[in-house]
């Protein structure tokens, strides 16, 4: 999911639109924006992409100097309309949106809250959010009320509230999910997942927002209202791997650059004899170049990707080979004919997907398929917001190296390990839990 939000501008609902379009690659099930006028919250949501959701005639019902927004990452549990973000809801000290990126572990709170007799219109945690902070608003200021409710739940969350007055942003103490902020020339505060979106806005990277700190951006400023400490930080290792952009800087790193370092460590590993380098685009691209520079072999988009593709595709023949894969990715002839081709991708979660390409490529003429993969094998599911499959469906999980080349069809096939992607990052305290299976929350 992403998040996004603006404080300070006439423009508020408009900046934060733009950010969510920077956003669209981490949610799009679909897309909300909540907006404050100092009177009234409004909202506006709906399924589908960024640009289908927000028409012109939307954003004059969006006033205010405040937005958040919110991008629908879809998870196994909560595919469905009421579940899009921001949630409005009605306090003792007024309204209050909320649009939260990430997973909360509250199915022990929501069900407490409905033994007491809650009700809920959604699957969605946020809501739980709300509840819990409405019974703590009636003896206590609202930033209080929400520090007190976020310090009684876990997870890897960036949250964003919304009051007719103010702009709050809450990061996980684990640091799990990436949440920054930045400013406008005309000095309106933004708050969003990725640095991308500040770049879209020409804003300004300020900082990002500590694990465990509420920032409250009110006209007062922007003060940081407390953290919460005691908590070991681990933010997310799969962010590098693919969920960023690769022009965003993440905890303090370019996107890019640790992908092309995850490359060249890659190909340090490796020895393999091969005419080319390929990369699956566009998650594979940086990785390959990395791969390419290390290794001195030639770099070629041996793949081109149609990125016109939308979420639903008819099909003209249900005999099309691997139909699912070459309407998004097709091979260059030319280049893969005759070759020993290296190919790079970023992660393989089932294996389906390789095998085809493998085959695509084969099909293509490929004499040699050396399958390259820049992240160590996915070996256990995410709990914190990555909506990986069951333990049973991850194919590194259930079949050894030279199983899973036999499955797809590789002539080789290797894997990033851990070490090196930690050294690409240079850090040992993070999230791995999808590779190593040590979550930072149990």
């Amino acid at each position: 999911m992403a998040v996004a939000g603006v404080y300070g501008s006439d423009n508020a609902a408009r900046l934060t639109y733009s950010c969510l379009y920077a956003l669209q690659h981490r949610g799009q099930e679909g897309s909300g924006i909540a907006s404050s006028d100092g009177e009234v919250i409004c909202v506006h949501r709906a399924q589908g992409l960024v640009a289908d959701v927000y028409k012109e005639q939307v954003f004059p019902t969006l006033k205010g100097k405040i937005a958040i927004g919110n991008n629908k990452y879809s998870t196994s549990k909560d595919r469905h309309v009421r579940n899009l973000q921001p949630l409005v809801a009605e306090l003792p000290l007024g309204q209050l949106a909320i649009s939260l990126s990430g997973v909360l572990l509250t199915d022990e709170a929501r069900q407490s809250l409905k033994r007491r007799g809650t009700i809920f219109t959604t699957d969605a945690d946020s809501e739980v959010i709300l509840h819990l902070i409405a019974q703590k608003a009636a003896d206590m200021p609202l930033e209080s009320a929400i520090l007190e409710t976020m310090k009684s739940l876990q997870g890897g969350y960036a949250v964003l509230f919304m009051s007719l007055d103010k702009l709050i942003a809450f990061r996980d103490p684990n640091g799990l999910k990436p949440l920054i902020l930045g400013k406008t020339t005309d000095n309106a505060y933004v708050v969003a997942s990725e640095t991308a979106a500040l770049d879209l806005l020409n804003a300004e990277y300020v900082r990002e927002i500590e694990p465990g700190e509420m920032v409250v951006i009110s006209d007062s400023g922007v003060e940081s209202y407390a953290k919460i400490n005691g908590y070991k930080v681990a933010p997310c290792v799969f962010e590098y791997v693919y969920t960023a952009r690769p022009d965003s800087t993440l905890f303090s790193l370019p996107v890019y650059e640790v992908r092309k370092e995850c490359g060249r460590r890659l190909a340090r590993q490796d020895k393999v004899e091969a005419d080319l380098v390929i990369p699956v685009p566009d998650s594979g691209i940086a990785a390959a170049i990395g791969y390419a520079q290390e290794s001195g072999l030639p770099f070629e988009l041996g793949i081109v990707r149609n990125h016109y593709v939308g979420r639903t595709f008819i099909r003209p023949m249900q005999e099309i080979r691997n139909f699912g894969v070459k309407v998004k990715l097709n091979p260059v002839d030319s280049i893969i004919a005759g070759k020993r081709i290296v190919v790079v991708d970023d992660s393989i979660v089932r294996g389906t997907t390789s095998m085809q390409i493998v085959q695509m490529l084969k099909d293509a003429g490929a004499s040699e398929v050396h399958m390259r993969i820049a992240s160590p094998p996915v070996l256990f599911p995410c709990r914190y917001g990555i909506d990986t499959p069951d333990k049973s469906d991850l194919i590194a999980n259930r079949y050894n190296l030279e199983d899973i080349r036999k499955f797809i069809g590789a002539t080789t096939l290797d894997y990033l390990t851990l070490d090196n992607l930690k050294g690409a990052i240079n850090e040992n305290d993070c999230c791995s839990a999808c590779f190593s299976g040590s979550y930072p929350l149990v």
